[in-house]
């Protein structure tokens, strides 16, 4: 790993680079990365239209329909599990409008689609096929603390529903990113109900940007306590009871271990695919190192983050499938 000295001077220096005055987003992390704050179908190797792999039906819910379905949704090829299929995930991370956060924000939904396609094909093996995922920081961590004094602001909805759209035309799944700063995981999930009904959405909290007491976005690393995960899992997973939703990823990410307290709490959710998902930066051995210091197999499944700025020689489709234990849902960022 590298010296206090020469992480400080890195953090420094991606700092400068990553102040976004439209955004008032300021963000970079110990050990992370940056930012706070898709062929014609988004399965890679099959189609959007392929033969369901668990004998689902597909979907007769359209985007942010309220209603409730007529018959059972389901995931992409008509499957009802997230990684069902021996499916693999592959995910752009990023905002709305620019590419200051994330590779996602770069161009238009339909535009990131193709480079996204791209990025998931060394990926995709027999009977291993790529699930391709939009992953959207919706709700985005700030250096002030704004008009209701919680220092994060929300996308607008119509920031959000071209993304939706968009998964929808090309089998992709949704997953929207949340970074709270002062208000809880939970409230600031339910204000995205309107798009957690849809099948194809999924949930992703982001401890880093959870602040406590009078702590600032960017100038601390925040953290959450498994009790606010199992309360902010809960209401998810009764959603999807509910309304007869197929399984939903939940997606924590992680790259210190104190970012999530008391971790091995953490409770399992019947209708949640539940990854733990590790953002360290840098080069390969100092990724692997951050990889095995945080993981926690036998309670999630393990995803994996590859930065296009600031890893040092990114890592391959093969390295990162030599992993130890082994991911099943890569993000580039």
């Amino acid at each position: 790993m590298r010296s206090r000295g020469t992480r400080d001077a890195l953090i420094a220096a991606l700092a400068s680079m990553l102040v976004v005055a439209a955004l008032n987003v300021v963000g970079v992390a110990v050990g992370h990365g940056f930012g706070s704050a898709a062929t014609s179908a988004a399965t890679v190797g099959t189609s959007a239209s392929a033969t369901p792999t668990d004998g689902g039906i597909a979907p007769s819910t359209a985007p942010g329909d309220t209603g409730s379905p007529a018959v059972p949704a389901t995931l992409p090829g008509g499957r009802s599990t997230v990684f069902g299929g021996g499916h693999f995930l592959v995910a752009y991370y990023g905002t709305a409008g620019t590419p200051a956060l994330g590779v996602l924000g770069k161009g238009s939904p339909a535009q990131m689609q193709r480079q996204l396609a791209k990025a998931g094909r060394p990926f995709a093996r027999a009977g291993r096929p790529v699930q391709l995922v939009y992953e959207l920081i919706v709700s985005i961590a700030d250096s002030s603390p704004g008009p209701d004094g919680d220092y994060s602001h929300d996308l607008s909805r119509a920031q959000v529903e071209p993304y939706l759209r968009a998964a929808h035309r090309h089998g992709a799944l949704l997953l929207l990113d949340i970074q709270t700063g002062h208000s809880d995981f939970l409230t600031i999930a339910k204000r995205w109900r309107w798009a957690l009904r849809d099948p194809w959405v999924g949930l992703a909290l982001d401890p880093e940007w959870r602040m406590s007491g009078h702590d600032v976005p960017g100038r601390v690393i925040g953290h959450v306590d498994a009790a606010e995960v199992n309360r902010t899992s809960a209401w998810l997973a009764d959603l999807v009871a509910r309304r007869h939703l197929p399984q939903k990823l939940f997606v924590l990410h992680q790259f210190r271990t104190a970012m999530i307290r008391h971790i091995d709490r953490i409770r399992h959710r019947p209708g949640l695919a539940m990854v733990q998902h590790v953002d360290g930066f840098g080069t390969p051995g100092e990724k692997r190192t951050t990889f095995h210091a945080v993981v926690r197999p036998k309670r999630f499944v393990l995803g994996f983050k590859l930065f296009y700025q600031v890893d040092i020689r990114r890592m391959s489709a093969r390295e990162v499938f030599g992993l130890r234990p082994a991911v099943r849902f890569v993000s580039f960022q």
